[in-house]
């Protein structure tokens, strides 16, 4: 990769003081290539990163909470779109058969995390019957999921 032949200088200026001498390897590497696939590999995974997330459509409510840390595992999402559809993922789910699949898939992973992301036009009890379900499925632990950049309960000036 990038190795060449680099050939030696004899010495003299003509024929006669020139002797056959053996050529040596070049111990230079060319490492344009490899960068050139590297910024080529950054580029596509800056790209293809904002495409894995869920992909469902929905208006998130605002809060001014922190983020929640990520687990190993791909993190698991239902969705309680405006009309009040359900989604597992990207899957859209029956109210009915929202439990068994999700138990069937609690059965498969090690963490009992799930995120709970409701459009902002859907009631509380709504969202509260839904988090029972999840909870019912195995999945105790619930994260809501907000727009970051809302209103903070802090008072004025606080600096909160």
């Amino acid at each position: 990769m990038g190795a060449g032949v680099m050939k030696s200088d004899g010495g003299g200026g003509g024929r006669r003081g020139r002797r056959r001498r053996r050529t040596q390897p070049m111990a230079e590497i060319n490492v344009t290539p490899m960068v050139d696939i590297m910024l080529v590999l950054l580029i596509i995974f800056m790209v293809a990163a904002p495409l894995m997330t869920s992909g469902v459509p929905v208006e998130l409510p605002k809060t001014a909470a922190n983020a929640l840390p990520t687990d190993q595992e791909e993190p698991l999402t239902v969705t309680i779109q405006a009309d009040g559809t359900l989604s597992i993922q990207n899957t859209v789910t029956p109210e009915g058969d929202l439990i068994a699949k999700l138990q069937a898939i609690a059965a498969e992973r090690t963490s009992d995390r799930i995120f709970l992301r409701a459009d902002g036009a859907n009631s509380w009890d709504r969202v509260a019957e839904i988090m029972g379900a999840l909870n019912a499925a195995g999945f105790s632990n619930i994260g809501l999921v907000t727009d970051i950049g809302g209103p903070s309960l802090t008072a004025p000036g606080s600096g909160g």
